[in-house]
């Protein structure tokens, strides 16, 4: 069995700075860095760094950059088959500035994403008859993504909504989402409630409940998040770690939601899960290079005393 991943393929131009220039001024930066990024091969490449086997259905340049991105897909074990290449757009790209608190801000070009069709999908889900979840977001066109999340419905396929960007979002994509997992900006966007603390997070899921989505996560960055399901809830505190690149740690987060879904485990375990990923993720540069493997999820979690589900068997 798979998880199948649907989403953007980006390279990522990452400047680092002690401090974001204010609007007409020019600033010394300290280094820039290019890596794979997009946030649908980000979440396919958490899924097989945590060992499971992963579909990524995208597309990409005709280009220098649209072969070095599947390249590293296929060297992280991510099934590339789905992967379309677009002949008259380049591949995408996010011009991302991260500062000395490790927050980032994001400039993309979706280019060869906005070439991902449903007909697209529908080729691909054709194809794909052993996978049990699907994870998508919303850098590539909104019809295709509720066709992949249509598809896979009529599949028994749980689906998982990361609704990213915000400007992306499409509500109607709601009525296909088994669970959906939105930060601050993302719920702001959708029902303009403002996340400040666990009080504004609940009453966010309640409003998702309402929309007819009974199952969300509300994430809250180093605030933790609240695992909402059919009016019940339950806080998970975010685990304090130094961060040093927050770029994919809400990818990782989703990668492994998924991959603990696929396990069979409910969705506060899933939850707790994907929250040791995403915390590792940050220690680490990079939206690809620095998501963690199972082994060195299981090594922090030895460092730190923490458990997850694959390892409720071991005492630290």
């Amino acid at each position: 069995m798979s998880i199948t991943v649907v989403g953007s393929i980006n390279i990522d131009i990452v400047a680092l700075t002690d401090q974001y220039p204010s609007r007409g001024e020019t600033i010394f930066g300290k280094k820039i860095e290019y890596f794979s990024g997009g946030k649908g091969a980000n979440q396919a490449t958490a899924v097989a760094k945590l060992g499971k086997q992963v579909n990524m259905i995208g597309a990409v340049g005709n280009d220098f950059h649209g072969d070095k991105l599947v390249d590293t897909l296929n060297k992280a074990r991510v099934n590339t088959d789905f992967i379309k290449r677009s002949q008259f757009l380049a591949t995408g790209t996010a011009i991302i500035t991260i500062d000395q608190t490790a927050e980032n801000t994001m400039l993309v070009l979706k280019s060869a994403n906005e070439d991902l069709l449903p007909e697209d999908i529908e080729s691909a889900f054709s194809e794909i008859n052993q996978s049990e979840v699907l994870l998508v977001q919303m850098e590539v066109p909104q019809e295709t993504v509720i066709r992949a999340m249509e598809l896979a419905k009529k599949k028994g396929m749980y689906v998982v909504l990361d609704p990213a960007p915000a400007e992306g979002i499409t509500v109607k994509a709601l009525d296909y989402a088994d669970v959906i997992t939105p930060n601050r900006q993302e719920t702001k966007h959708m029902i303009g409630i403002d996340v400040i603390d666990k009080e504004t997070a609940i009453e966010a899921g309640r409003a998702f409940d309402k929309m007819g989505v009974k199952n969300s996560i509300i994430k809250m960055a180093d605030k933790g998040c609240i695992v909402y399901q059919s009016g019940e809830w339950e806080y998970l505190p975010s685990i304090p770690v130094t961060p040093l690149d927050t770029v994919g740690a809400g990818d990782s987060f989703a990668g492994a939601l998924a991959c603990a879904i696929s396990d069979g485990y409910d969705l506060i375990t899933a939850a707790k899960f994907a929250s040791i990923v995403g915390a590792l993720k940050v220690t680490k540069l990079g939206a690809q290079t620095g998501i963690p493997t199972l082994e060195e999820v299981e090594a922090f979690c030895k460092e730190r005393g923490l458990t997850y589900y694959g390892l409720e068997e071991k005492t630290f």
